[in-house]
């Protein structure tokens, strides 16, 4: 297996409450309780004597203006090796529970900002990870309509800036057949126990191989 990582090497994940998943905000080590401390798990056991580093600056409710206007402190200044990246299912979800919805032009320039300030000042290699949304209730299968064209910007993004794509949305429209949606994501966004041990895996699948 070719490994992609370097000793030493820091990966950092940022993102929404998904990545945050209840890690210390007041402790800047912990990863919370979902897939960031599950695949740091993993690979740390796996592969100990690359004394990898895993950093969760998830938040939860953050939109993309969100990362972007924190992009400073909790990215660039961390000059981590990796970046990993799951954003946009609050662009969407505040369209429908806050009337606040996201242009997808918006939407595409401000990822593209990260992206971009990422290439120009850090060393970094980058993940982009699909949003998803299972389908538990019809309100939440009509947010699919927005969503749908912001994983294709990710996507294109991805290409663009020679990332790893990390097609989160696929997976679990492959386990929906394994099981009810619900089982996965008790609201269609946020993953139970066994979501997140699937983002996990599949993350570890996609970029380790």
């Amino acid at each position: 297996m070719n490994i992609p990582f370097k000793k030493n090497d820091t990966i950092l994940f940022i993102g929404d409450s998904i990545t945050d998943c209840g890690r210390d905000l007041n402790v800047p080590e912990t990863l919370g309780m979902g897939y960031v401390a599950m695949l740091a798990g993993r690979l740390g056991q796996d592969y100990p004597e690359l004394n990898l580093k895993f950093v969760n600056r998830g938040t939860n409710g953050d939109r993309t203006q969100d990362l972007l206007a924190r992009w400073d402190e909790d990215c660039i200044a961390l000059q981590p090796d990796w970046v990993s990246i799951l954003v946009g299912i609050n662009n969407t979800w505040r369209r429908y529970d806050s009337d606040d919805p996201t242009n997808d032009a918006v939407f595409e320039a401000e990822y593209r900002s990260m992206l971009e300030r990422v290439v120009r000042e850090t060393e970094a290699r980058l993940i982009l990870c699909s949003p998803f949304i299972l389908h538990t209730e019809p309100y939440v299968v009509a947010m699919r309509e927005d969503l749908e064209p912001k994983m294709q910007i990710i996507k294109k993004l991805a290409a663009d800036f020679d990332a790893v794509w990390v097609d989160f949305d696929a997976a679990f429209v492959a386990v929906e057949q394994r099981h009810i949606p619900s089982y996965w994501a008790g609201d269609g966004v946020h993953p139970t126990v066994a979501g997140h041990a699937l983002l996990a895996e599949t993350w570890i699948g996609v970029v380790v191989g």
